[in-house]
């Protein structure tokens, strides 16, 4: 059965980080309700409003339809052998593959200043259009076609048990607290802030069918915090991790930036030491980026020493950091997967393979990004504009791209090189029409790529410099 990804994003924090680059804002909680609202509707209208702003994924891939097309996540950009491929045969020439969403992601921003009866509605609206009453499909041109309905979703759609992974009652325990004919998914992932933790509120998550969250961590030192203009301090994230366990939440996941202003090897070490104490489920390590659209990136390029710029760590130092982390977490049993992630077994993001691995996915609120396989598009970053636009029944579309097969092609290979486990040279090829020898063979004669048999992935030691690899690759 292939899986759908559904992306919310919640563009509201309570203060804006001097590395933040995001496009989110400082805004009174008045402003959450009319934002949540056009969320909401956007859920339940999104097949009329991908189809009025262009948008050539069939009818919509939330929406009922009489036929059951192909659901492929390769479509044309793959080439036609790519959007052929199903598991099952429906009448006349049609195939039918059934198709779930399976993961929810709440990004920002801080999602966890919503209120829980906010974040339920969003859910609530998901599963609603996704259907409770019989397996629902969708026709779609050229390749996406999801059932719905509690059958589909509560049978077929439940986690299989990994190794090391989350229990099955577990899992079972929240379906039974979200209701008994609401689809139930794998993974419902919060991105909070430590300091937004409260008992009552974590009880609520879950009771809503949220299991996993991720932490902004950042660092455990208080003057970097300070710095970085955090809300949080160390004491917060300690008080915060007991609340989520008691509550029922047994997959979280912390996320560290090595470079912040005043960070030194000593307290990197520190805040590995004390994130591997706390024994997170999940962890993500990034690299302090440096452009214009951050505060502390424009005091970095233009010299003027605001926001602690002075004291940003080299980019040496940054990529010892980062080796210090790949020990420490390997050390503490974490699997590196992908180039800024480490999970414990069976813990991996399931949502965040999706990017990586070019599977579909839809994004819903301001700024949000969807992929179809055959078409990218992304709405208006603005959140009061995305607002005024679903009240007024229109998709503020700022980007609709349809990706070529030399675009999809080059996508398999850097976003499939992200991820440690490499990329199946082989089977590209093939579904490609592609002979990739002559763009791969210099690289790993350069030591920048290791190849054992069909699978190419970069070398180890060049982890931390993946982008210079991925920059060669492109040429």
């Amino acid at each position: 059965m292939k899986r759908l990804g559904i992306y919310v994003q919640v563009p509201f924090c309570q203060t804006k980080c001097t590395y933040c680059n995001f496009h989110t804002g400082v805004v009174a909680k008045e402003r959450f309700r009319p934002y949540v609202a056009a969320v909401c509707r956007e859920i339940r209208e999104h097949r009329e409003l991908v189809r009025a702003a262009g948008v050539t994924w069939g009818t919509g891939p939330l929406q009922e339809s009489r036929e059951v097309n192909e659901c492929s996540h390769g479509g044309t950009a793959r080439g036609e052998g790519a959007a052929s491929r199903s598991s099952g045969q429906a009448s006349g020439e049609n195939k039918e593959t059934e198709c779930a969403v399976d993961t929810v992601y709440f990004g920002g921003g801080t999602p966890s200043l919503l209120e829980t009866r906010q974040l339920e509605d969003i859910l609530e609206a998901i599963r609603e259009t996704s259907g409770t009453n019989g397996s629902r499909s969708v026709e779609v041109e050229g390749g996406f076609a999801p059932p719905w309905g509690p059958e589909s979703n509560r049978d077929s759609v439940r986690p299989r048990r990994e190794e090391g992974g989350p229990p099955d009652s577990h899992h079972n325990e929240l379906a039974n607290r979200s209701g008994e004919n609401q689809a139930v998914f794998q993974e419902v992932t919060l991105e909070a802030d430590p300091e937004t933790v409260e008992e009552e509120k974590a009880a609520a998550w879950v009771r809503a069918g949220i299991n996993r969250v991720s932490f902004g961590v950042q660092s455990f030192s208080d003057k970097e915090l300070k710095a970085a203009g955090r809300m949080h301090r160390r004491t917060d994230i300690y008080r915060a991790v007991p609340i989520l366990r008691e509550a029922g939440i047994r997959n979280i996941s912390f996320d560290l930036i090595a470079g912040l202003p005043h960070q030194t090897k000593d307290s990197w070490k520190q805040s590995l030491a004390q994130l591997i104490s706390l024994e997170p489920e999940h962890v993500s390590v990034y690299l302090l980026e440096v452009d214009e659209g951050s505060r502390l990136g424009q005091a970095l390029l233009t010299g003027s020493g605001q926001y602690s710029a002075g004291a940003v760590p080299s980019e040496d130092e940054m990529a010892e950091f980062y080796e210090m982390a790949r020990a420490a977490l390997g050390a503490a049993g974490y699997r590196h997967y992908e180039i800024s992630n480490w999970a414990k077994p069976g813990f991996a993001s399931k949502h965040n393979l999706k990017y990586w691995r070019r599977e579909p996915y839809l994004g819903f609120g301001a700024g949000a990004h969807s992929f179809s396989g055959r078409q990218r598009w992304a709405n208006a970053h603005d959140a009061a504009a995305y607002v005024r636009a679903i009240e007024s029944g229109r998709l503020p579309l700022e980007q609709l791209e349809t990706v070529t097969g030399e675009q999809a092609l080059d996508e398999e290979l850097f976003l499939g090189l992200r991820q440690l486990d490499g990329i199946d040279v082989g089977r590209i090829e093939r579904e490609y029409g592609v002979t990739l020898g002559g763009r791969l063979e210099p690289l790993a004669a350069a030591g920048l790529l290791e190849r054992e048999g069909d699978v190419v992935r970069l070398a180890e030691e060049k982890l931390s410099v993946s982008n210079e690899v991925f920059v060669e690759l492109m040429k």
